[in-house]
């Protein structure tokens, strides 16, 4: 072999097989493409070829949501329309032959004194749950992370978690039993001399009844997500801190807790933007029983309105109401998360 053949360094190897790529077209774009590889910056096209799999198997998931969520949003043109879904069996056709009225409905909804209501209840509803229902999941999910035998740990999970997957019916019919006129509870106080209590019809109640159901039903659900959060803390942080002389306290207070708090903020933004949805099928079985005066919130003013009273542009203005100042308080929830350090529901 001569000498001529074999580079005499390594910076001239290096050039060597710099200038090598720049021989032909079709070597100079596969240098380009490794080098944006590399770089992690691909185009369109390629990004494409690379997750096509990926974008296939979520493609049945995105054809629902534009089906079942996007394209009813045209509907809303309801809510500017004096609505008669009579005219015709099709309902586009409905839309197109109903008459215009504007803004007519939105100015019936501002004077209307039972929307204010509603209004005010969904209000305090959501300010107790976000009080009192928040915080029960993550304070349970510390007690349980606690607990030295896996055994244990899992049977409690378990009996946590499992009113998740009861109806509202039978959550009802259960605090029923306890709560009501002829309940346990009821009956115990008699048998001491006492008058029976009736939390069920109590319209002074019902709102902290609303919020414990909740929390009996739902809170296993949310013990289940803090501690998929705890499990990816590492112990290794918890024997520096241990070795550091941190107490138990201390160690949930400076390892536990900040490990929890992206977990936090993210559901704590999708609870404001949910602020104004307080659970239509749970109170709609009860609205009866204590009145629309302490039980009506905006799902149940829209259902009574749009589909018992046949008043449908009425209900569709308060429902597009509720949902732009539901997107607002989404991104309002998220910009104080970005302030906060957190990534909230998306990036900045």
């Amino acid at each position: 072999m001569s000498h001529s053949t074999v580079p005499r360094s390594r910076a001239e190897a290096h050039d060597h097989a710099d200038r090598a790529p720049a021989a032909s077209g079709g070597a100079t774009g596969t240098g380009r493409r490794a080098r944006k590889a590399a770089t992690g910056k691909l185009g369109p096209r390629l990004r494409f070829r690379r997750d096509r799999l990926l974008l296939l198997m979520t493609l049945p998931a995105v054809l629902l949501i534009l089906l079942f969520n996007y394209l009813p949003i045209l509907g809303n043109v309801v809510a500017f329309q004096d609505y008669d879904p009579y005219v015709s069996d099709n309902g586009i056709v409905s839309m197109l032959h109903s008459p215009w009225v504007g803004l007519e409905n939105f100015q019936r909804i501002f004077e209307d004194s039972a929307f204010w209501n509603a209004v005010q209840n969904t209000l305090v509803l959501f300010s107790l749950q976000l009080v009192l229902f928040f915080p029960i999941p993550i304070a349970l999910a510390l007690l349980i992370n606690s607990v030295v035998r896996p055994r244990v740990r899992a049977i409690s999970q378990a009996v946590m978690y499992l009113p998740h997957f009861f109806s509202w019916v039978l959550v009802i019919a259960v605090f029923q039993q306890l709560f009501g006129g002829a309940g346990v509870l009821s009956q115990l106080l008699r048998q001491h001399g006492y008058d029976g209590l009736d939390i069920m019809t109590n319209p002074s109640t019902f709102k902290f009844l609303v919020t414990a159901e909740g929390v009996w039903k739902d809170a296993g659900w949310g013990i289940i997500v803090f501690l998929a959060a705890l499990a990816s803390v590492s112990p290794d942080l918890y024997e520096a801190a241990a070795m550091d002389g941190a107490g138990r306290r201390r160690r949930m207070w400076h390892v536990t807790l900040p490990a929890l708090r992206p977990v936090i903020a993210l559901l704590l933004v999708l609870r404001v933007g949910d602020a104004l949805t307080v659970g239509f099928e749970q109170i709609l079985l009860q609205r009866d029983a204590v009145g629309p005066g302490a039980a009506e919130v905006l799902d149940t003013f829209v259902w009574w309105n749009g589909v018992r009273n046949q008043d449908f542009g009425y209900a569709a203005a308060a429902g597009l109401i509720k949902g732009v100042v539901s997107l607002g308080l989404v991104l309002a929830a998220n910009k104080v998360a970005h302030l906060m350090g957190e990534q909230g529901v998306y990036k900045k």
